[in-house]
């Protein structure tokens, strides 16, 4: 059953089960893949919860049979894309702050993580506190290939998680690695065959709730707070104008179905 939280929302759902709060990226007929609408929408409502203190673990899936495939190649117009350039700058930083809501959520976060987790939707994942995968699960960063700068704080995000050298093989070189490997590698937390995903996810979920809520609040609090003084900073504060720049190229606008 879906909740009010999303319930303006056209690219998400979410459903109260227990103690969490399930939210849904909801495009399955596209595996997921994300477009500014989606991006706004997420920035939204993570920073919504702010507000809500019912829910002890929020956790972040995907309908269908992929988390995310990325970026939407083929985005459907968007009615709200900016035409003055300051616009088109905020347009840019809609995955940052997606991203950074996702990270700044003050209830512990769970990424449910099946079929893809590609660009976009690796980086909604990266953004949460804890993930769980399968071993089909492709987790891949093709933005180098694709020509563009891999932005939205992601860089230093990943090695802040993974430590520089397993990120460099994933950004620089858009290595694509499996569930299983995911997991050896810290990109992920636990790797369960499909079929016991959703058990294993509600496991997290149990021991997450068992544990004293403001003991948890104030620990994730202070992780966040590390996190963000040792690896964000300043380094992101330009992905805004790399984006921009990069899609100044005709040829990668075309890539990613925008107007040019």
């Amino acid at each position: 059953m879906s909740d009010d939280l999303t319930a303006r929302y056209t690219t998400l759902d979410s459903e109260r089960v227990g103690d969490a709060l399930h939210v849904w990226l909801d495009r399955p007929h596209k595996l997921n893949a994300v477009d500014s609408v989606m991006l706004r929408e997420v920035g939204d409502l993570f920073m919504s919860l702010e507000r809500e203190h019912d829910a002890r673990v929020v956790v972040l899936g995907g309908r269908g049979r992929s988390f995310s495939v990325g970026a939407d190649r083929n985005p459907d117009k968007d009615p709200e894309y900016p035409t003055s350039e300051r616009g088109k700058r905020w347009q840019a930083n809609l995955g940052r702050r997606a991203c950074r809501a996702i990270e700044d959520c003050p209830i512990p976060t769970v990424a449910r993580v099946q079929g893809h987790a590609i660009g976009g939707g690796m980086c909604f994942a990266m953004s949460c506190d804890f993930r769980i995968t399968t071993p089909e699960t492709a987790w891949y960063l093709p933005e180098v290939e694709l020509g563009v700068p891999l932005t939205w704080a992601a860089i230093p995000r990943l090695a802040q998680e993974i430590g520089t050298a397993r990120a460099r093989q994933l950004v620089m070189l858009a290595d694509r690695i499996d569930g299983t490997t995911a997991a050896v590698w810290g990109v992920a937390h636990a790797c369960v065959p499909a079929a016991e995903l959703d058990a294993t996810v509600q496991s997290m979920v149990e021991r997450i709730s068992s544990l004293p809520e403001l003991a948890v609040h104030m620990t994730k609090t202070t992780f966040r707070s590390y996190n963000q003084q040792h690896a964000l900073g300043d380094v992101s504060e330009t992905d805004a104008d790399l984006i921009r720049l990069a899609q100044s190229d005709p040829a990668i606008a075309k890539n990613f179905g925008l107007p040019t």
